[in-house]
Parts: C-alpha cells; structure tokens; sequence
C-alpha cells in the first residue's frame, strides 16, 4: 500500500486544475521495461515537452527560493527503511522527468504537487499546466542514527546520478551512458525519462530503482540495485537498443573534476594546495595489472586510451584524505568519494578513455572516464550489459603492491629541467632500502627522460622515485614508471601524459 501521506498527495494532485492527472496502477515488471525500451527504439524520437518557461528563466537565485519538504517525503509515515525526496524541474532542468512508485507488482505514477515544497516570500508566482513536474529524486535511509534518514544517493538531470559512502560529501558523478564524448560533431546527453521506485520491505537492506533511457540514438532498460553502508554499493543491470549504429558510446561513465594539485600547483593563485573530486584514474586491465594515471588539467583538451580486452575493473579516484592537504573548511575534498567500476562478466575488446578538458574554476567538471567497447552497438539488436559501482574509498581486493600516494611536478633548481617526484606507500616489499636490487621500469614517448633515483622518504615512510626531462620541441610526451624485483612488480604501474 501507498502511506497515507503520499495517497493524499496523489488525490490533491488529480484534483488540481492544469495538473496531470493520478493514473490508474498499471502492472510493472523489468521484462516488461526492456519490452517498452524496445518498442520506442523502433519507433522516431520524441522530445518530451519543456516545463514552462518561466521556470525555465529563472535565475540561479531565485531557483534557491523553493526546496521539498522533507515531511512530505514518499513513505515518510512507515515503517519503509527508506525515504524518497523530489527535485522540481526547471532552470538547468527544462524537461521533466515521471516518477513511478511499485508495489506488489503494480506502478503509480506521482502527478506534480506544489504543495510538496516550501517556498520563501520571494518566489515568483509560476505558472503550473501539464509540462511540470519532477527533475529526479533523493534516497534517504537511517546511516548512522535510528529514525534519523539521511540521504545517499541522488538521480536528477539526463542520466546523471551520484553517490556517497557513509561520512562522506558528494563529489564525482554518474552517467547512465555517454554517447560521443569529444567528438567534433558534438556530444548527445541521453535521458532518463522516467524513474520507477520499488517499495521496499520493512528490513529492506538494498533498494531497487528502474530507469528508462531515451534519446535520439538509443533507448534503454536500467535496474540500480543500492545498499548503503562505508561503501555505497550499486548493482547496474541495462539492457540497450541502438536506433542508430553507436560507433563511439562509453559505459560505466565517471564525471569528475580536476583543478590542480602538486602536479600543476604554479598555475593557480590559490591559498589551498589541492582543489579537486578525483585524483587519478585507477585501472586493473585484463593481466591483472594494476595502472595508476594521476589526472591532469591541461591547457588544451587531452584525449587518452588505456586499450584492453576484458577490463577487470577502472575508477576515479579520491586517495588523499587528510584536511590539511586541501585546507578547504568548507569544500571538504578529503571527504569526496571515490568511483570503481568492476564489470559483471567480460566486457571484451576495447579500452578505457579519459577526457581532460582545460578548466580555470571548481565548479566545472572536466573530467570524464568510462569504457568504449571497440565493436559498435548496431541498430535493431539488444545489449545487456552489467557492472557493479562503488562509491567509498580504494576498493578492496586489489592486487598487493605499493601504490601511488603522490606526484609531484615542476622546474629543477637550473630552472630548465621538469622534475617529477613519485612517492610510493610504505610496503614490506619495498623496505626502507637500499634499492639496489630493484628493476626500474621508467620511459618516455618524446624528449629526454634522466635515469630515476630512489630514496627512502623519511616523510611518508615510503619509497620516492624521482627523475626529469628535457622535452625539446615535444608537445606531448607519455611516461611510464614502475618498479620490479625479479620480474614481479613491486608497484602500481604510474602513467602520465606530460604536455607543454
């Protein structure tokens, strides 16, 4: 049954003049969402209609003047683990997207109501017909205090959605799925058009969402399985239906942001030493090797392939997590999660890209990360695909070898060579030295690369690898660093792409 609360709500909705009306439950199933993905990919896309234009002009501060009333929240008056807040559409958000609840098998469909939210004395009086409605939704569960619902995970806007671990603050995002990221021709931002929201059972531990995907090149079926906890964990499981040949389309797509840190620290005038959601890319490929690429904000957009065939896992990183590394007291970088995606079954031939796009402030994500299968998904057939995302910190069951703590970069005391400083975390392995038995694995695609000198680093406990370059006239050069021992590695494979 619907709690009362939200019966109430969907009565006064129908009731309403210029709102849609409640629809009649209809019978929901996922089999039943793939067949409905299917029938609109046979079929031209159709744009929904906008939401008035007045809530479409209004202004960033104006936009603040309206919020959900979370006692309005859907099962709020249960005993239900689980507590759903809604987003009104308009300003970045022109069309509305439809929420569904289901239980027992059947789905309602939640009509617009203003009076689910508050506003102050300064809203506009707006205009509200048949185009408004939702942006997307909120989870809230009991995290860490009884009967006190905190939220956790987020889905609003195209196909964007967000998570964080317990303790932590939202940092990176989401995509359903990316379609043409970088092209020239321009990227297309598919949907999710509508969102249907299983009731859960009183000792629920994970909840269910589904998701139907549209847009002109692609239709598709999505079920997000969720259980919160350290690690904020989802279960994806899409089913696809191209409308078009899809020659260049990500899966597990990773948006973050990247401003700086010590790898680029004298291009800002900043009080804080780091400022930034994600750190590195982290990647165990096919063999079982584990790849460290700390991220870049570059002065031109850089376009990298990591080529693998079936990727055992990849994710944006968030290592650091000490508050005097960000000194940000409100920003909170330290507590930003991180994203892993592990791919359910073998995901073939391919390779993870990174998008690193110029960005001069915070607020812009110019990070982007996700896995381009090299075959296209061709109109008319179906794709499953399956992964499982963790937000939190580094994963577990990585292979045990010293990782990346830090990079440093920047001019020597002759103010002509590029110096790079790579610390490593303390590891048995490793020791506190000497080194002299170690294999040094370090080249570079361009210039002049010096050999490395490995140091103990009485600071961190752990083992520094420095050297330089001289570029020449490269504009690019790829690095690569790693440390054996009889041929069995040591360390996370370190890439970088230096550009001038």
């Amino acid at each position: 049954m619907i709690d009362r609360r939200t019966f109430m709500a969907l009565l006064a909705a129908a009731s309403a003049p210029g709102i849609a009306r409640a629809q009649a439950a209809q019978p929901f199933s996922r089999d039943w969402l793939i067949g409905l993905a299917q029938e609109k990919a046979q079929s031209e896309y159709v744009a929904r209609p906008m939401v008035p234009e007045a809530w479409r002009k209004l202004s960033y501060d104006e936009f603040q003047h309206i919020w959900f009333n979370a006692n309005n929240a859907i099962w709020n008056d249960t005993d239900k683990p689980l507590k759903v807040d809604l987003f009104n559409a308009g300003l970045y958000v022109e069309r509305a997207t439809t929420i569904h609840l289901v239980e027992d098998g059947q789905a309602t469909t939640l009509p617009f109501d203003m009076s689910l939210f508050d506003t102050t004395d300064d809203f506009p009086d707006l205009p509200v017909d048949e185009t408004m409605g939702y942006s997307g939704l909120r989870l809230r569960a009991e995290l860490n205090t009884k009967d006190i619902f905190e939220e956790f995970a987020v889905f609003q806007g195209a196909s964007y959605f967000r998570a964080i671990g317990n303790g932590q603050t939202y940092g990176l995002s989401a995509r359903g799925l990316a379609l043409r990221t970088g092209d020239p021709a321009g990227e297309e931002f598919p949907d999710f058009t509508d969102f249907w929201i299983e009731a859960p059972a009183p000792d629920a531990d994970s909840f269910v969402v589904h998701a139907l995907l549209d847009s002109p090149s692609v239709t598709g079926a999505y079920q997000f399985t969720i259980s919160h906890g350290d690690t904020t964990r989802m279960i994806v499981a899409a089913t696809l239906f191209p409308r078009v040949d899809l020659m260049h389309l990500g899966l597990g797509t990773l948006t973050s942001m990247f401003l700086f840190d010590e790898t680029n620290r004298n291009r800002f005038d900043d009080f804080r030493p780091a400022v930034h959601d994600s750190e590195g890319l982290m990647i165990v490929n096919g063999n079982g090797e584990r790849i460290w690429r700390p991220l870049a904000n570059p002065k031109t957009v850089q376009i990298s392939a990591f080529v693998d065939d079936g990727p055992q896992g990849f994710g944006l990183m968030q290592r650091d997590r000490d508050p005097e590394n960000f000194a940000d007291l409100e920003a909170h970088y330290e507590a930003r999660p991180s994203l892993w995606i592990t791919p359910d079954g073998n995901w073939g031939d391919g390779w993870v890209e990174l998008v690193e796009i110029p960005a001069d402030k915070e607020i812009y994500d110019n990070i982007v990360a996700y896995w381009r299968p090299r075959a296209p998904m061709v109109t008319g057939e179906r794709y499953d695909i399956g992964y499982r995302m963790d937000w939190g910190n580094t994963p577990d069951g990585l292979s045990d070898v010293a990782h990346v703590t830090n990079t440093r970069i920047g001019k020597g005391f002759d103010q002509i060579k590029t110096v790079f400083a790579i610390d490593f975390a303390p590891h048995p392995a490793l020791g506190e030295g000497p080194y002299d038995d170690l294999t040094v694995i370090l080249r570079g695609s361009n210039g002049e690369v010096s050999p490395a000198v490995l140091q103990y680093n009485p600071g961190t406990g752990g083992l520094r690898m420095n050297f330089s370059i001289l570029p020449g006239d490269a504009q690019l050069i790829e690095l690569r660093a790693q440390l054996l021992r009889d041929r069995v590695p040591l360390t996370e494979v370190w890439l970088y792409r230096w550009t001038a």
